[in-house]
């Protein structure tokens, strides 16, 4: 399955923070013919093993989240309309008029509903919209709805993948199920290289309500070394440049003191070496990311994160540039061929 359909059929598979059973499914099938073992721990994770050809050579943790953010159902109220709550950061503002898919006892679709402006009195014309001032219409009955749906049932957004030109794509989910394609690339690359480490490709679980995932994976596989893979914000009208990333460009390889500054260094060098496009960013503070769990997981863990730039994050259409998720994935591969027990070694010294 080539990046491209895999995404497709991936952003359409629902999968809220804590309820990603049917995108793990997906991912697990086609992952399969490139890693030697998948398994499943107690909290979701879908863990990859791709096999080194040195029986002790290093332990590499590579994740990306397959979480998405979405709703929850807080409560049913006369006529059937569904009062929610968000499970992850969405702003309600993007919210209004997106269709959405309810997991009651089967799959119920319905709408996002709001005031419109022609009824607003005068204190409301000038207010910003609240998640209170939502609600989802289903068209049903209170009675119907009661018999299908109850407070705790889980909602994601229903959007198609849309393919734009210059190799653009966009959907919902794509942060992070780009990141999820980034390390099938990787899966890939890797089955056509010899590499003396063991690479654990992780699928993590809740990472929108705390990277949650990332801290059970990093206990249980005890790795050591690192990468986190996620999105960071692409350039649009109105950003200042030194927020943004361009796409098209690279994945972005951030610094700061959430990464072990080898790690970045490395990544940089393995990028410059195969002559792959890269950008570089900084984060002053612990990363919105998986990353940020794994360093301070353990006795600590040496730690980089790898970016692919997306706009419009947290919307039903986030937007990547393909080529950005092949390069980083490559650039994964390839840094995982140049690893050495010396490399390795030399993380415990600044």
């Amino acid at each position: 399955m080539d990046l491209n359909s895999f995404l497709d059929e991936l952003t359409q598979k629902d999968g809220v923070s804590g309820y990603e059973e049917n995108t793990a499914d997906f991912i697990a099938e086609a992952f399969s013919p490139f890693v030697d073992d998948t398994r499943t721990d107690n909290l979701g994770n879908l863990i990859f093993l791709k096999k080194g050809k040195s029986e002790h050579g290093p332990r590499v943790l590579i994740c990306a989240h397959m979480d998405e953010i979405g709703l929850m159902i807080t409560k049913i109220e006369d006529k059937g309309f569904l009062r929610f709550t968000s499970l992850g950061g969405f702003d309600p503002r993007t919210l209004p008029g997106q269709e959405v898919r309810i997991y009651g006892k089967k799959i119920v679709e319905g709408i996002i509903g709001f005031k419109p402006p022609h009824i607003y009195n005068e204190n409301e014309k000038d207010k910003g919209v609240e998640m209170n001032d939502l609600f989802i219409d289903t068209g049903f009955s209170r009675e119907v709805v009661e018999g299908l749906i109850r407070p705790g049932s889980t909602v994601a957004i229903k959007r198609s993948f849309i393919t734009l030109m210059h190799n653009c794509r966009a959907g919902k989910a794509l942060d992070d199920r780009a990141g999820v394609a980034v390390l099938l690339q990787c899966a890939k690359e890797l089955a056509n290289l010899a590499h003396e480490a063991h690479v654990y490709l992780v699928a993590t679980v809740q990472e929108e309500v705390g990277t949650r995932g990332a801290v059970v994976s990093t206990y249980g596989l005890s790795p050591d070394l690192g990468i986190a893979v996620d999105v960071c914000h692409g350039d649009f009208p109105g950003a200042l440049d030194h927020e943004v990333s361009p796409l098209g460009k690279g994945p972005v390889i951030t610094a700061g003191p959430n990464i072990h500054p080898h790690m970045a260094e490395r990544l940089t060098t393995v990028a410059e070496e195969y002559c792959l496009p890269y950008q570089k960013d900084v984060s002053p503070g612990p990363t919105g990311t998986d990353a940020r769990a794994i360093q301070i997981s353990l006795g600590g863990i040496p730690t980089g994160l790898l970016s692919v730039p997306l706009r419009y994050m947290h919307t039903s259409v986030e937007l990547v540039d393909m080529q950005d998720i092949k390069i980083a994935g490559r650039l994964l591969a390839y840094f995982i061929m140049r690893l050495e027990s010396g490399f390795v070694e030399g993380l415990s010294c600044l």
